[in-house]
């Protein structure tokens, strides 16, 4: 029977909407909708796309590290802009990340966060390598 392990990352919206950061379920780890909220609890570098999305990985590579995994092991990555027009900066930074890693990734418009001053949201995937059971 494989284990099942969770992560919370102090998010405010985590007990009010039930969820956890991140999951393992054997090899495989889900991070999920992940927000740029600094340590405060509050938005990171409102108005600017670039650094929410550092801000969204950073917060990603602390729940993975939790669960006994890092950015190496990330097989796919979803992107979520509320401006389109943010995608480049956005995937300069998701390039100096993850431009030797290149998992698959997505990135796409939605029409807005919980918050409004979000302009940037990930999830992240990851598989481990047997080795690392």
């Amino acid at each position: 029977m494989m284990n099942r392990e969770t992560v919370s990352t102090g998010s405010p919206y985590e007990p009010i909407v039930g969820f956890s950061r991140a999951v393992r379920i054997g090899n495989v780890i889900a991070v999920g909708g992940t927000a740029p909220l600094g340590p405060d609890g509050n938005t990171f570098a409102p108005g600017d796309a670039a650094s929410q999305a550092r801000r969204c990985f950073e917060i990603s590579a602390f729940a993975l590290e939790q669960l006994g995994a890092s950015l190496e092991d990330v097989s796919r990555t979803r992107i979520f802009l509320t401006r389109l027009a943010d995608w480049e900066a956005v995937a300069k930074v998701h390039g100096e990340i993850f431009g030797e890693i290149r998992p698959v990734s997505t990135i796409m418009q939605v029409t807005s966060f919980i918050d409004p001053e979000w302009l940037v949201e990930t999830e992240v995937d990851a598989v481990l390598l047997s080795q690392d059971l």
